[in-house]
């Protein structure tokens, strides 16, 4: 096996997961990336810099998420190489609900395989995306930062898969975030081991209804986006979140929780609205409208 020479750019966008009723199964890529820059040295050692979000509390060694996901990438291809430096460029906010440990993952097998010739010949993109998938533990995100656009996923009998839908060109989101995170396996662990057969089937419904909605029904995402099967239990670690959900929800705004929070997401296909969402930030709060159904990640010219 032979690695590039000289560095290798990747960027890769951050997700939004459930979208209110897809519970760990839809997923859509949004217009904000983080960029990772690798090279492999003819020496031993790991070089590791990163800038922006997260920049203070993320180590620098290999226990680094996407140096953990760069090396599970190399051993997968066959090899490690000697010495690798390692920049990264953070926009995703981190533990807010909006994929940062799935741009990670996904950056990071990324940029490994970019880092050795003919890689995307020894690890496919099935292959490449298997093992995002068993490294996040769950595909719904790792599979619209990995295949871009939005993504209908899961696992089966030991394997994962994932789809893609299409999304109208006029569907964007207003992602509200807000100052403190929130760790995801907090959120799980608020979840009930079991919800009424009632929610979980209005939940499958809406499911279905927000795939024809993102695809040409826009009118409909309010009525799609309703969810009974997980955000409400959540509230308690992010009574902020929900309540700023449940009032943009009752004015009309097809609003939900990102992820597994704390983070507001609101679809819309309405330019009027998008300044009258962004001023509905709580004191404290960052706003924003990114385009959703972007590209997954992918290899940059240096």
């Amino acid at each position: 096996m032979t690695f590039v020479s000289g560095p290798v750019r990747v960027d890769v966008p951050a997700t939004s997961a459930n979208l209110g009723p897809g519970f760990d199964t839809l997923g859509i890529a949004l217009d904000l990336w983080d960029r990772l820059e690798g090279e492999v040295l003819p020496v031993s050692g790991l070089e590791v810099l990163v800038e922006g979000e997260g920049a203070d509390g993320v180590p620098l060694d290999e226990s680094h998420l996407v140096v953990r996901s760069m090396q599970a990438a190399f051993d997968a291809l066959g090899a490690r190489p000697p010495g690798l430096r390692l920049r990264c460029r953070n926009v995703v906010p981190h533990a807010r609900g909006l994929g940062s440990s799935s741009a990670a993952i996904v950056g990071g097998v990324v940029l490994a395989r970019a880092l050795v010739e003919r890689g995307d010949e020894l690890l496919s993109d099935d292959q490449a995306f298997a093992l995002v998938a068993e490294i996040e533990g769950h595909p719904d995100n790792v599979a619209p930062a990995f295949f871009g656009g939005f993504t209908i996923s899961g696992h089966d009998d030991g394997a994962f898969w994932s789809v893609q839908a299409p999304v109208a060109a006029e569907i964007g989101a207003v992602v509200l975030v807000p100052p403190g995170g929130l760790s995801t396996e907090a959120a799980r662990g608020l979840l009930p081991a079991t919800v009424p057969h009632a929610d979980a089937a209005a939940n499958a419904g809406r499911a279905a209804l927000l795939v024809a909605a993102l695809a040409s029904q826009p009118r409909l995402l309010l009525a799609a986006t309703q969810d009974l099967l997980h955000q409400h239990y959540r509230e308690p670690a992010m009574p902020a979140s929900l309540a700023l959900v449940a009032a943009l929800r009752a004015d009309g705004h097809a609003a939900v929780v990102s992820g597994a929070g704390p983070t507001v997401l609101v679809l819309t296909s309405a330019a009027t609205d998008v300044d009258d969402l962004l001023a509905r930030r709580p004191d404290g709060w960052r706003s924003t409208y990114l385009a959703v159904g972007v590209p997954g990640a992918h290899v940059v010219e240096c």
